[in-house]
């Protein structure tokens, strides 16, 4: 069983909506450092995808400092440091893009989708 949840998209390339789930697993703890990352047959095997995508997707979880290689255990979550601000704000790109196509069929203008975002972040107690 994977240690993080994915739903995928038609049309987004799977490794990186893989990516983009791992990332967030281990930016909100839900995979914390040490932790043992899933291998690329379990990856493969556990969400019915080739080997070589799910090598990419290690592959670049590692390249960008999420896991290290540990002889005798594996891939290991490491504790990455906070992305830039722009990398974190493009996490949120896929899921604006939602929001904005949902306002876009209840024909609901920009202005009108930035006050329910705004109240809901009052009624949330973000910042």
């Amino acid at each position: 069983m994977l240690p993080f949840t994915i739903q995928f998209q038609d049309g987004v390339p799977v490794s990186d909506q893989l990516v983009q789930a791992a990332r967030k697993a281990i930016l909100t703890e839900q995979l914390a450092a040490g932790d043992i990352f899933p291998s690329v047959r379990a990856l493969s095997q556990e969400l019915k995808i080739s080997p070589t995508t799910a090598h990419k997707v290690v592959s670049q979880l590692q390249d960008a400092g999420f896991l290290v290689s540990r002889p005798g255990i594996g891939m290991v979550v490491t504790a990455p440091k906070t992305p830039p601000r722009d990398e974190r704000v493009e996490h949120l790109k896929p899921l604006c893009e939602d929001l904005l196509r949902e306002a876009a069929e209840l024909n609901l203008t920009l202005n009108d989708t930035l006050e329910a975002v705004r109240r809901t972040a009052k009624e949330t107690k973000l910042p």
